[in-house]
């Protein structure tokens, strides 16, 4: 997941000790609090846990961090940049162009299960830090401190974290230094701890125990920030990122090293109930391990919370989700706040902890839509190297290896679909379909415009303006159009202009905003088509830039006013007089799909639920930024299907009667 925060310019593209450091508080959040549950996990999961299963279990964490995290995104996704952004979303943009058509679903796929799974992330992430509290009070009450902690934490969003953010990077600064510390002074409780460095272990320990999958799918707790890693590359940089993340493995894996050490020591003593995670650390230390706990808990959850904001911006602009009413809480570059996501997001944590009730049996649900993020991202990071010209047999070990891999964490997460994970499923399945029906509703759409050339209505738009007998609509009219071609214009558009009203104005504006695949693009261009009458402006925006277009449309007339010899004053005499500017009316072109159109079954299916899911959609005014214009909104039918067509499809053309004559 992603957080925007405090990563400036100065240190996301540059190395820096300030730059390293609150990179910590922004990436390493949600692999950062894994030691909390994964050895739990990993006791509760062998039979018999003796010395073999213990340095087994161990070794795989340190190959799994080394061969999935290490190798797979910190050498090798991170170079995957899209101007300098990351994540399965910026990466789908950067090769969507050059690759084939039907990898949008595995973005869709992708960034549907990266959000389901990290519902449960706030919710195990402070439960299990809660339940520390049950070394000194076994009553209690985990669930209601656990949901007073997530309600404070997403009700605060609304007012942005630009303040505390700024403690983030100290304080995971010493939360890893304090799971460094704690572990390396367990491991002298079982020195032969450090076997686990040998991958023959794990190769062992898989081999010949028959419950394997179960054994993984407590491994695979360990890794499952690392998509991280590749989300917030735009906000920390690669070599912050990079340098932080030697430091943060090796605070990890001493951890680990000391809760394994601790576990083989007391084989004779544990107790399903006891975290080892707490039992390593000093008894006088142990409620500052508790509040450090709580800490880093809340700050893995406000990094999945800003990762969802970011996220879904991003799906909105590449087509792939209904528009959202955005807000921007702050001044900081890239924190922006959704409340639709931020209150569903709420809600499922909630149940999800209601539904849970402890770490324990979130555990057992925990990491299986991860697993198809990472084979997602995978899949898309395959093509980025093909089209980078990288050797064919590189490519090819590289999708063995961790198609391998990932194939084979997913079938033993699968272990946990009945005690949990369905519910994580569920919610990704039910995202995969609004964000498919979304998509393609949206390119049914699309094909269905038909487009004119504007060159043969340059004279009857110029005789329209210098009409006196029809009355004026405004002093200009700005048309909002889906085509960007130079003289390409939507037929409903002419249709407005010309034969609906008709449309009288001194200026007329086409404006196209065009989504460009570079997330903060912000530019445009205007072309001069009749003189002091028809105009033409393309605005490109980025796919992580909100389409503010009332905004950046008064910005547009301005550079045109300054530069173009524009002018802004009224054609009225009256109000000219006067110094009053000519007002500007934006016209909305809102096409209506009707179930009659000639479709075939799967488009009627797809159009069908778009309608329902249209619903959840901000108004094509707000969501455009132009809830405070003149905005007028003329609903027209989606297609126009010839009589021959329409009855074909059950649609009986009227039969006219001649009457005989007398």
């Amino acid at each position: 997941m992603t957080q925007d925060n405090n990563c400036n310019n100065s240190t996301r593209h540059k190395l820096s000790l300030i730059g390293v450091i609150v990179t910590l508080g922004i990436v390493f959040g949600d692999i950062g609090t894994s030691p909390l549950y994964v050895m739990k996990a990993i006791v509760r999961a062998g039979n018999p846990v003796n010395v073999e299963y213990i340095i087994g279990a161990v070794s795989c964490i340190i190959w799994t961090l080394t061969l999935q995290t290490t190798v797979k995104y910190v050498l090798i996704a991170l170079r995957a940049d899209n101007k300098g952004e990351g994540g399965i979303l910026a990466l789908y943009a950067l090769i969507r162009r050059h690759s084939r058509k039907w990898f949008y679903f595995l973005a869709i796929v992708g960034a549907s299960t990266l959000i389901a799974d990290g519902v449960i992330t706030p919710s195990i992430t402070v439960l299990s830090a809660i339940e520390g509290l049950k070394v000194y009070e076994p009553e209690t009450p985990v669930v209601p401190i656990a949901l007073c902690i997530v309600t404070v934490l997403f009700f605060i969003q609304q007012f942005g974290t630009n303040a505390i953010g700024k403690l983030f990077g100290p304080l995971m600064l010493l939360w890893f230094t304090m799971l460094g510390v704690f572990g390396a002074a367990n491991i002298g409780a079982y020195i032969p701890i450090l076997q686990a460095f040998n991958p023959l272990h794990a190769v062992h320990l898989l081999a010949s125990n028959p419950e394997w999958f179960l054994i993984l799918g407590a491994v695979f707790l360990c890794t499952t920030g690392a998509e991280a890693l590749y989300s917030d590359l735009g906000h920390c940089g690669i070599n912050n990122i990079r340098t932080s993340w030697a430091f943060v493995k090796v605070m990890l894996i001493l951890n680990y090293l000391g809760q394994g050490a601790w576990i083989i020591a007391h084989t004779d003593s544990l107790n399903p109930e006891m975290n080892p995670f707490y039992a390593i650390m000093p008894h006088g230390m142990l409620f500052f391990g508790i509040i450090m706990a709580t800490i880093a808990a809340i700050i893995a959850s406000q990094a999945l919370i800003s990762g969802s904001f970011t996220i879904f911006s991003e799906a909105m602009n590449l087509k792939f989700w209904p528009r959202q009413k955005i807000k921007y809480p702050t001044d900081v570059k890239g924190q922006l706040y959704i409340p639709f996501v931020n209150m569903s997001l709420y809600i499922l944590c909630v149940i999800v902890i209601l539904f849970f009730e402890s770490s324990e049996r979130m555990e057992a649900a925990y990491g299986l839509s991860i697993t198809i993020t990472m084979l997602m991202t995978t899949l898309l990071l395959s093509a980025y190297l093909t089209i980078r010209r990288v050797n064919r047999w590189l490519i090819s070990l590289f999708l063995i290896v961790f198609v391998g891999l990932e194939s084979i964490f997913f079938i033993a997460n699968m272990a946990k679909f009945m005690n949990g994970g369905w519910v994580t499923m569920l919610l990704a399945s039910v995202m995969i379909i609004i964000m498919y029906v979304w998509y393609n509703a949206t390119t049914i759409r699309n094909a269905q415009i038909q487009i004119r050339d504007i060159r043969k209505s340059f004279s009857i738009i110029s005789d329209i303006k210098n009409d006196d007998s029809i009355p004026k609509y405004a002093t200009n009219i700005v048309y909002l159009s889906k085509l960007g071609g130079k003289y390409d214009i939507e037929q409903k558009i002419l249709y407005s202009i010309i034969n609906k009203h008709p449309m009288r104005a001194d200026h007329y504006f086409l404006l196209h905003i065009d989504y460009q695949d570079s997330p903060s693009t912000l530019e445009y261009d205007v072309t001069t088509l009749i003189p002091d009458t028809l105009y033409r402006i393309n605005l490109r925006l980025g796919f992580r830039v909100h389409p503010l277009v009332n905004r950046y449309f008064r910005q547009i007339i301005e550079d045109m006013v300054a530069k173009d010899g524009f002018s802004l004053a009224s054609s009225y005499p009256s109000l000219a007089k006067h110094d009053v500017m000519g007002n500007f009316v934006f016209v909305l072109i809102n096409r209506l799909y009707a179930t009659f159109t000639s479709f075939s079954f799967k488009e009627r299916l797809i159009m069908d639920a778009y309608e329902w899911i249209d619903r959840l959609k901000l108004s094509m005014t707000r969501s455009l930024g132009l809830n405070t214009s003149n905005v007028l909104i003329e609903n027209v039918p989606l297609v126009v299907r010839s009589h021959a067509k329409q009855a074909k499809n059950g649609i009986p053309r009227v039969e006219r009667i001649e009457e005989d004559a007398e």
